[in-house]
């Protein structure tokens, strides 16, 4: 495993990073071995860990947070291919997966160099810069100059990475007097090849490439071309036996080089003495190389977001939409992963703004359905009468009003998903023709007389106690134990503290987006508000709170005085075993306060100005801690 990061957006665009120590720390400052020079990013952003195997990523309590595809995390193992998000910067987390070359002429690299007397080294300038007297007579520039062309117009319309390289060394050899070539590729900032690719002018041959690793890895280190030309009175190639059986005469080998990166090499050699390699040859295919380049990179940039999109559309259908870390968030997984596969029936319980829908969803995405329909309806949403209609459809005449035949959700989600939020409201009338339809799986349309067989799973949530429903009359004991067939009790947010930061940079990033308003974070007394709150609402009024914060907020950063009354004025909560430390928190605040009032005379607003607040949140502080009558000027 040889972990990397590939920057896909941001200032780094293109740079690719090898994960070859045990600790990469990634922030604005310099100390960083991922500097990222950014206002958006903070001075120690993130950090991330080999331990073995596994590779994880961790934010440090960064202002604007640490995103993995989209979402906000604490701390998390990384896969192949996860996007991570650190400020206005996006890399790419790739395993490194050698490529098995498919087609052409068989490859071998050997560790003999193929180093003469007449040997060449040119660095990539000097081989653009060659005097006038050495470039070749004009028939054959007539005929190099036509073969750029061609090349150029031809390989840069292919997307195919062996398609490619197949037409660019057949169009070498229609040049240059090579019997055999190769492209080499290297593995993203790594001077080691990952993929290659040969192929032999006179196939039938069969003797394949052999290619020498010291001339590769000194063209790939130190960007230079070379030529060499009576390789056999090598005193390296006397010692090849392999290479002495190829027969091989001179090599000629150049960089492919893309925007100042190594992308990897072009290699040829002939066996005949008669087919010397000179210096026009190099010059042409330093050029042909500078082409190439280009239209390797692009193939290889389209080749991985075809394979990016295949990934994401896979993906797709896995998603839960849903931000946590916390083991009560992983609970909730886990039972999505084991129901998810299965047929049965679903019953979602917990209080209201908890999440229940999206787990309904993430049961639907996960499952054999996810092609199929999902379809909701909140059961407290309508009266009785319009709740059966919406639910079974009903038929022309069937009413006042019914002036045409109406498919219900039931028909709509055949196949599917049908998700019953707030299950409990239903009338018992309804619940009856509900459990004939989890029973024999049909019914009639109101107003109807013949049956309509589905095929639905039903998912049904509820804030509501149905257990104790059952037990008054209100709810149908039959149709209880039918939907209760696997249940999940949803976490209030409350009981998942630690979830809330990440809960609250994840909207903060959302709605900044939507209002196209720019936020860098969410400040640590802001972090320490919304922790303190209980969240009656659960993740749906922290929701609100944060957007009304992100709408209503006038800095890049969103404070404490941009929150809702009602999460300022909420108590700390209370920790037996850190009394101490909040109590000497508080007195230290205290003191701030009334110093900077006091050095500004008693004016609030040059007070707030000093402790870097709204003059509106230093009223509210001063009110919740009881300092009105402490302040002196």
């Amino acid at each position: 495993m040889n972990p990397k990061l590939a920057a896909v957006a941001g200032p780094k665009l293109g740079m690719v990073m090898a994960l070859d120590e045990t600790r990469t720390s990634v922030g604005r400052d310099a100390t960083n071995r991922l500097c990222l020079a950014s206002m958006w990013v903070s001075r120690r952003h993130c950090l991330i860990e080999r331990q073995g195997g596994r590779v994880t990523i961790s934010d440090l309590g960064s202002h604007n947070g640490t995103f993995v595809n989209g979402v906000p995390v604490k701390e998390r193992v990384l896969a192949h291919g996860d996007q991570v998000r650190v400020g206005d910067s996006v890399f790419l987390f790739l395993l490194e997966e050698t490529e098995i070359p498919q087609g052409g002429a068989v490859v071998e690299m050997k560790e003999t160099g193929l180093v003469a007397g007449s040997t060449i080294e040119l660095s990539a300038d000097a081989a653009r810069l060659l005097k006038t007297q050495r470039v070749p007579p004009e028939s054959r520039a007539a005929r190099d100059l036509g073969v750029l062309l061609r090349i150029s117009t031809s390989i840069n319309s292919i997307r195919d990475q062996e398609t490619l390289q197949r037409r660019l060394l057949e169009s070498i050899f229609e040049v240059v007097p090579a019997e055999r070539g190769a492209v080499l590729l290297a593995g993203r900032g790594q001077d080691e090849i990952t993929a290659v690719f040969g192929l032999e002018k006179d196939a039938a041959s069969g003797r394949g490439v052999k290619v020498s690793r010291t001339i590769v890895q000194r063209v790939l280190r130190d960007s230079v071309a070379v030529l060499s030309n009576d390789v056999r009175d090598s005193d390296d190639f006397a010692d090849a036996r392999s290479l002495a059986v190829a027969n091989v005469h001179s090599v000629l080998a150049v960089p492919l080089q893309f925007a100042d990166r190594r992308l990897g090499v072009l290699y040829l050699d002939s066996s005949s003495p008669q087919a010397r390699f000179d210096e026009g040859h190099l010059q042409l295919l330093d050029a042909i190389a500078g082409i190439a380049s280009v239209a390797l990179e692009n193939a290889r940039q389209i080749q991985w977001l075809e394979n990016e999109n295949r990934r994401l559309l896979h993906d797709a259908g896995l998603e839960h939409n849903m931000v946590g870390e916390s083991p009560a968030m992983a609970a909730v997984l886990e039972f999505v992963a084991k129901v998810a596969g299965t047929r049965a029936t679903v019953l979602i319980t917990g209080e209201s703004g908890t999440g229940k829908e999206l787990v309904a969803r993430a049961v639907h995405q996960n499952g054999e359905r996810a092609r199929k329909p999902f379809v909701a309806i909140n059961c407290a949403a309508l009266a009785a009468t319009l709740l059966e209609s919406e639910l079974f459809g009903h038929e022309r005449g069937a009413f006042t009003g019914a002036v045409t035949q109406k498919q219900g959700r039931l028909e709509v989600a055949d196949g599917g998903t049908l998700f019953l939020d707030e299950v409990g409201e239903l009338a018992p009338a309804l619940q009856g023709k509900l459990l004939r339809v989890l029973q024999e799986h049909e019914f009639e349309r109101v107003g109807g007389t013949r049956s309509i067989k589905v095929d639905v799973r039903v998912v049904a949530a509820t804030n509501r106690d149905l257990k104790e429903m059952v037990r008054s009359g209100a709810f149908r004991e039959d149709l209880f134990y039918r939907i209760n067939v696997v249940a999940l009790a949803m976490p209030p947010l409350r009981e998942r503290r630690e979830d809330v930061p990440l809960l609250a940079r994840y909207f903060a990033s959302k709605y900044a987006a939507r209002c196209n308003r720019r936020v860098e974070g969410i400040s640590a007394e802001a972090i320490d508000c919304l922790m303190n709150y209980d969240w009656p609402g659960n993740v749906r009024e922290l929701e609100n709170a944060v957007e009304r914060a992100v709408v209503l907020g006038s800095g890049e950063i969103l404070r404490p005085e941009d929150l809702p009354e009602s999460v300022l004025e909420a108590e700390p909560r209370a920790k037996p075993s850190v009394t101490r430390y909040h109590e000497a928190i508080q007195e230290t605040k205290k003191e701030i306060i009334q110093k900077a009032f006091k050095e500004a005379g008693g004016n609030y607003v040059e007070t707030a100005r000093l402790l870097d607040v709204h003059p509106n949140y230093l009223h509210r502080l001063v009110r919740t801690m009881n300092l009105k009558g402490t302040l002196r000027k």
